[in-house]
């Protein structure tokens, strides 16, 4: 037992010590505050009704009217019923967020390292490597939660994965299903994605050395314990994933009926996005070298040029006084790089990459090879349009890439596995393994060669760079001078010169620290501990920049991120139903409106397909009809005072009509187009397939006929119609194909799409009642299917405990 103990102890300080380096990089959460996250503002806007809905009722919505004319629930925050892995997965994330996030990111690769059999010492300074990586931080600085979740699981997958092949079968059987259902609990399905271009790549190396072993069997019988994890793991999260299937393929990343731009071009990609916006966040080339020299692109789009700089003095020379030169340092850009927007560089850290370039003079095997073909893969497609080759050899013959978008974030992939090989490579210098001399070979190429790069770009960086961006720098030179123009990319010079200093140096101190070990000088645990202080002031001094305690909040902000105007205050006045349209921003790229009202835009990656075509088309040039069509009530503009007001639309069609006449379409193009200029009032344009569901051929319309919404909840609508023919009745609710049930007088009947993103059905004369009610299949489906894999779960793992013990303990007997 005291033994036993004396094992587990170090494990638990390091747990602790996690939470509190979690804790310590996030401070203010202790006191009560929350970082400001943009994204999660937005989805707070987006959520707010399905919260509102929960809190009152004590029930979930899979619907909500408040985002892009109405759109399910399942991509924010819906709830399930038997999704017990969602409890694990909120048990485990027990800290304040965002310090849960980097906590996950610290005990993922431990546990990945440990697997790996490597000290744990040199585990946990593997882990802090992975969780400080500037990437992983700036996502939780901006908000993107749900691909931090994700990553935070993978090292937790290929755990699994590697105990497998180990032939450790039960346990890695065990933590594969988890971490693989913790990964899928996430929801960031790009980022398990690209985990599986590097679990194949683990998969492939290791079908080479079971076949030059001739131990195929041994491989594929773990492949098949995997495979069956994998599938249970896919049951257990059963219910997202269906939903999340069944809406996607109507989203902007489904398969579109149109075959056009809204410029009246042919689409290039009917079956996912287009290339120009999949690459649109490219990483350049040279921009790579980021990696170990953090500002040499400049650093990020935001990052202020210095205030004791070339730009400034050039400033002042033009006669700007100093107050303006500082506010004007604060609008140039110092990033000159390829992508549009760049919150931070993707820093790596000078010490992790010189200890893995060290790891590939030392390391062998099977972990050499999955590493270098996962690294040079992720960072090939990282560079997108320029290798543009590959990518549209992906986006054209790889399932599923063309369903993604900003295809540098691939180099997730490369954060994960280079402390990886880092600490691999670690272990292997301090094992009798290797000669001394061989050691020092290797030590003195790795920092030759890192050492080497970084004084390079010292030297010679006038000679081998510009720094200039043809975007960026045309603006520039017409709103200043040529003289500003080269001052700041003397800046960028000088900016990328002392970061490149800066990595030579830790460059040449962790070479030193490992120096002084083979010549005696340091023990293994010095050396450790040297390393480990200095990827943190590495690592940490370059996250500060970006992420720090000037971007906590009190909790109450990021709880209601939007305050309400006088616009909002006006439109409020009104308890009808209606749509609002917010005209001071982008609406189809913002959340603010939704927070208040039912908006016609709203904020999320994968918007609804037919409604983003109706923006593109119309809404976003200004097509005052599309927004009466869809009952827009009230404009939100601009005052003249700099405030908001809300501007009544009086043609506004209401929440639904009946109309005089219909023009059939022969295709999804002929549905979008004949909308232009029509009177959606009179006319409704339906598909040819629908033909039969009209009332009659020639509508005869009632002038007396009534059709009034007497009942509004985001999943139930109920009208009452009065008519003395058959008529044909156009709801101003947005057509979704999956859940909307209609009944008449309580019995099921059919209604059909109109004027291509609304719900029209015929109304036979008289007087009656007619309910849509959204009663989602997939809910109750993936629900049951849940339930099961659970069950099948738990007997499989009492299964596996049990045998294991009867072998265990029949091979006691036998000793």
């Amino acid at each position: 037992m005291k033994h036993s103990l004396k094992k587990f102890l170090p494990h638990l300080i390091i747990f602790i010590l996690f939470i509190i380096a979690s804790l310590a990089y996030f401070s203010p959460v202790l006191q009560g505050k929350t970082i400001f996250q943009s994204d999660i503002a937005q989805y707070q806007g987006m959520a707010k009704q399905l919260k509102d809905y929960r809190a009152e009722t004590g029930n979930e919505t899979y619907w909500t009217d408040a985002a892009f004319g109405g759109m399910p629930t399942y991509q924010l925050g819906a709830k399930y019923p038997h999704n017990y892995i969602k409890d694990l997965d909120l048990a485990i994330r027990f800290l304040p967020r965002p310090a849960d996030y980097l906590f996950l990111y610290f005990i993922g690769l431990y546990i990945l390292l440990l697997v790996l059999k490597v000290d744990y010492k040199l585990a946990f300074l593997g882990a802090l490597a992975f969780g400080f990586s500037t990437y992983l931080i700036i996502i939780l600085g901006v908000g993107h939660n749900a691909k931090a979740h994700a990553i935070a699981y993978m090292p937790l997958v290929l755990s699994g994965i590697l105990l497998t092949f180990r032939g450790k079968f039960l346990y890695g059987f065990l933590l594969t299903t988890v971490a693989m259902g913790l990964e899928l609990v996430s929801n960031h399905y790009q980022m398990t994605y690209y985990l599986l271009f590097l679990v194949i790549c683990i998969g492939v190396a290791y079908l080479v050395d079971a076949f030059k072993k001739k131990m195929l069997p041994h491989y594929f019988k773990a492949l098949g314990v995997m495979v069956l994890g994998v599938l249970i793991a896919v049951g257990l999260n059963a219910t997202n994933i269906l939903a999340t299937k069944e809406y996607a393929d109507t989203s902007t990343r489904g398969n579109s009926e149109l075959t056009i731009n809204s410029d009246g071009s042919p689409k290039d990609n009917v079956d996912g996005l287009d290339f120009d916006y999949i690459t649109e966040y490219s990483y350049g080339k040279l921009e790579t070298l980021n990696l170990f020299i953090p500002n040499f692109m400049g650093g990020g789009s935001g990052d202020p040029l210095p205030q004791d700089g070339a730009t400034k003095e050039a400033l002042l020379k033009m006669g700007a006084s100093p107050q303006e030169a500082s506010q004007i340092l604060n609008q140039l850009p110092t990033y000159w790089g390829d992508q549009p927007i760049v919150a931070a560089p993707a820093y790596i850290g000078a010490v992790v990459i010189f200890l893995a370039v060290l790891a590939l003079f030392l390391v062998k095997g099977r972990l050499k090879w999955w590493v270098t073909a996962a690294f040079i893969l992720s960072l090939f497609l990282s560079w997108g349009k320029n290798l543009s080759f590959l990518t549209e050899f992906f986006i054209d013959y790889v399932p599923l890439y063309s369903k993604f978008r900003a295809v540098s974030s691939i180099q997730v992939i490369m954060e994960l596995i280079l402390p990886i090989l880092a600490v691999v490579g670690l272990h292997q210098f301090f094992s009798g393994f290797e000669r001394d001399e061989e050691k020092k070979k290797a030590l003195l190429y790795s920092a030759g060669i890192t050492g080497g790069v970084a004084l390079v770009f010292i030297l010679f960086k006038s000679t081998l760079l510009d720094f200039s961006n043809s975007f960026y720098d045309a603006n520039i030179r017409e709103s200043l001078s040529l003289p500003v123009l080269d001052a700041v990319r003397e800046d960028r010079a000088a900016m990328l010169t002392s970061d490149a200093i800066r990595s030579l140096i830790f460059v040449l101190l962790a070479g030193a620290t490992l120096w002084f070990f083979l010549k005696g000088k340091l023990k293994e645990i010095g050396v450790i501990s040297v390393l480990a202080v200095l990827i943190v002031i590495d690592l940490v001094g370059v996250d500060r920049r970006y992420v720090n305690n000037d971007d906590f909040v009190q909790a109450r902000v990021m709880e209601q991120p939007f305050q309400k105007n006088g616009a909002d205050l006006q439109i409020l006045k009104d308890d009808s139903n209606y749509r609002v349209y917010d005209a001071t921003t982008n609406a189809f790229n913002s959340g603010r409106a939704s927070y208040y009202h039912n908006a016609l835009g709203g904020y999320h990656a994968a918007k609804p397909g037919r409604m983003q075509d109706l923006n593109e088309f119309y809404i976003s040039r200004g097509n005052i009809g599309m927004l009466n069509m869809l009952n827009v009530k009230y404009i939100i503009t601009q005052g003249e005072n700099g405030g908001a007001v809300a501007q009544r639309n009086p043609y506004a069609n209401g929440n639904a009509w009946f109309v005089d006449n219909v023009i059939l379409a022969d295709n999804a193009n002929d549905e979008l187009l004949l909308l232009d200029s029509l009177d959606t009032k009179k006319t409704a344009i339906i598909p040819k397939k629908f033909k039969n569901e009209l009332p009659v051929e020639k509508i005869s319309r009632d002038s007396s006929a009534t059709i009034d919404l007497v009942k509004h909840e985001p999943q139930h609508l109920m009208y009452e119609t009065a008519t003395k023919s058959p008529q044909l009745a156009v709801f101003s609710e947005i057509y979704y194909p999956h859940g909307w049930n209609v009944y008449l007088d309580g019995e099921p009947t059919d209604y059909y799409r109109a004027n291509y993103a609304l719900r029209a059905m015929t109304i036979p004369e008289g007087l009656h009642k007619i309910e849509f009610k959204f009663e989602p299949k997939v809910i109750q489906t993936g629900s049951t299917v849940s339930l099961v894999s659970t069950l099948i779960f738990v007997l499989l793992l009492i299964g596996g405990i049990y045998f294991s013990f009867k072998q265990n303990k029949t091979e006691i007997d036998n000793t």
